[in-house]
Order: structure tokens, then sequence, then C-alpha cells
């Protein structure tokens, strides 16, 4: 049985002008919008850009934008508790959104609407009908809306993708992860109603997609709180994905395990037509290829990982950043755009819609 599709066909987003290329050499100016615990790691990064500057800081809490302000030695930083505000006073080329995700679409919004470039933390948005709005809105604005995903900056990442290209395996068919922590974070996300898949899955589900070039096609789940929880939405769930390429994506996982953990970036097991590697989410690996068969089971021989060098595509937050400073220069879009962000997030919410509905759910 199938439910409502999800539709996430979208066009790319223009470039920005050329006159806006000739300012290459400029510095970017960007406001920072939502002053809370996350915009630390954005203003972390940015102090790290010649070529970006930081003038103006909005909060719904004038005292955390003035903090932050403060500790990062924004002095001429316009502060304000007014989106609307900061952006007639400043006239930045973007807008760094850290802000709560039902605060989103609307941040997102005004910003395309004032001629900003927007970049974003996950989720895109609370619902695929206003991640759809927000992503028309990039087009016809002509401006770039991209979210920031760390975790694709991650060096070991990319040395598995890297690896899976090369055919070492074989074409992929299986793709496993476990994702198992126990963070108390209070604030916001204990009271979501789908802390693990809105919040946290999407980077999962995200790096799925990465590191295999495939896209979802639809999904059977289950999502629960389980006794012990201390979050009020479910924080635990159990999903299978079909994904393009004939590839079957399974994910575990739980924000409020008492038990055994993984790291942040999951267990990954990937099984190829021709061998299979596995990935801790830090710095182990461990891949085998399959040779004739003799006997009861195919002989399989160890073979390495090699090491990747990825450029300059690693650092999490400051990568994304320094990609998202120079799309603004360029108009070339990055990587994490939202017209290929949306396919993550409509991961997320064929995953809550199977649960709900207890039934397969078609993505799009």
């Amino acid at each position: 049985m199938f439910g409502r599709r999800l539709d996430v066909t979208v066009q790319p987003v223009h470039k920005v002008s050329q006159g806006s290329k000739q300012r290459m050499a400029d510095k970017q100016r960007v406001i920072i919008v939502g002053c809370g615990g996350m915009s630390a790691a954005w203003l972390k990064s940015a102090a790290e850009l010649p070529d970006l500057e930081i003038v103006g800081l909005v909060d719904i809490r004038r005292e955390a934008a003035e903090r932050r302000a403060a500790e990062f030695g924004l002095t001429e930083a316009f502060i304000s508790t007014s989106v609307t505000e900061a952006l007639q006073h400043t006239h930045p080329d973007g807008v760094f959104d850290c802000t709560v995700p039902e605060a989103h679409m609307a941040v997102t919004l005004e910003a395309l609407a004032h001629g900003c470039h927007v970049f974003g933390e996950k989720p895109l948005s609370t619902s695929m009908e206003n991640a759809r709005k927000m992503v028309a809105a990039a087009q016809q604005a002509g401006r770039i809306y991209a979210v920031i995903q760390n975790r694709r900056y991650d060096p070991n990442i990319r040395r598995l993708r890297h690896f899976l290209q090369s055919g070492a395996i074989g074409r992929i068919t299986t793709v496993n992860c476990d994702f198992y922590l126990g963070p108390h974070f209070g604030g916001f996300r204990d009271e979501m109603e789908h802390p693990l898949l809105l919040d946290m899955a999407i980077h999962t589900f995200d790096a799925a997609r990465f590191i295999t070039g495939a896209d979802p096609l639809g999904v059977i789940c289950k999502e629960w709180n389980p006794p012990g929880s201390w979050y009020q939405g479910d924080a635990s769930a159990v999903a299978v994905f079909d994904m393009t390429a004939d590839i079957v994506y399974t994910y575990r996982g739980s924000w409020c395990t008492n038990g055994l953990t993984t790291t942040w970036e999951s267990n990954w097991v990937i099984t190829g037509e021709t061998g299979g590697v596995s990935w801790d989410g830090a710095d182990r690996f461990e891949a085998v290829a399959v040779g004739k068969v003799e006997g009861f089971h195919p002989q399989r021989t160890p073979i390495e990982v090699p090491a990747y060098d990825a450029g300059d595509k690693v650092g999490g937050h400051a990568g994304l950043i320094r990609d998202f400073v120079r799309a603004m220069q360029t108009g070339v879009a990055p990587e994490t755009v939202c017209t290929d962000n949306i396919k993550s997030l409509s991961m997320v919410f064929g995953a809550i819609e199977a649960s709900a509905q207890r039934c397969w759910y078609a993505i799009g």
C-alpha cells in the first residue's frame, strides 16, 4: 500500500548576476540570525575567513546577540532583535540562519526578499510544503539558499565515498547504519515531536545519499519513544529505504540510548557485488573483496581503504562556510544547495509519514 507521494521536483538555483561576480575580491557582508549555542561554531569559522565580514547579529533576546558580539570582538556589528531592521540597516550580501527549525522559513523568505543569499542550519524546514516554498523563493530571487550539512565535510566520509566510487567492492547493493547516542541537550530538542528523525537523522540520511550518489524512492519506518527517554517526542526509529540504483538503505537509531553507543557519524556496513566495507564513523575502516567460491563460503581477501586527499572539502562548519562564501562570490552553487538538500529532507518526512501511516511510503 502506498501513501501520498512527496513531490521534490525542483529546478536548479539561478546563478548570481555578473555584477556580483565582479565583486569577488570584496568582503562578503553577512548577518547572523539566531545567537544561541550553535551560532558559536558559525562565528568561530567565520572569523577564519578574510573575505567574510559579520556586519550584524540578530536574536529575539538582545542580550544573546550582544554576548556573541563581545565574545568574538564584533564591536562594530549592528545588534538587533529584528531581522527586518538588521537587513535594512546593514544591506548584507548574505544571511546565516542559526535559528530554531520553526523559524527557518520566515528568516529565509525575508532574507531572499531583500536580495540576500542564505545559508541555514538544518533541517531545511519543518515540513515539505514549507521546504518547497523556500526552494521556489530562492529560485525566483535568483539567490543561493543552502543548508549546512557539516557531516559531509568530515575527511573520513570523503575517504569512504572515494573508496566506493573506485569500484573496489563493485556496485553497491546494501547500505546499513546504526546510530546510538544519549545526549541530554535540554531546550527545544527535548520538546520536539520527532527529535531523532527531524533534528539528527537528517545528517545520516544526507550522508547515505552522499556516499552512494543515490536518491530515495520509498520507505517503511517504525518510530517510538522507549521507556526511560527524556524526550517528549519519539527518540528512536528503524527505517528501510528503497534508493535509486537498486540500493536498499537501512537505518537504526536512538537518541536516548542508555546502552552501548556509536560515534556521531554512525556505524556503517556497506555491501557491494564483489565485496564490502565497514566504517565506525571515526578512523576505523575494514574492507574485503570476494574471490572464487570454494566450498561453503566464498574466499574473502582483506583490501585497503586508501587515504584520500579531500582538498578543502573538510573542516565541518568551517569548510561549508568557506564554500558558501565562494558560492556568493562566483554564483556556483555549493554541494548542499537547497535543490539537492530537499531530497535528504524528503527522507526525513517520508520516514515520519511511513511510521504514522504504518505502511510503505513513496517519496516522489
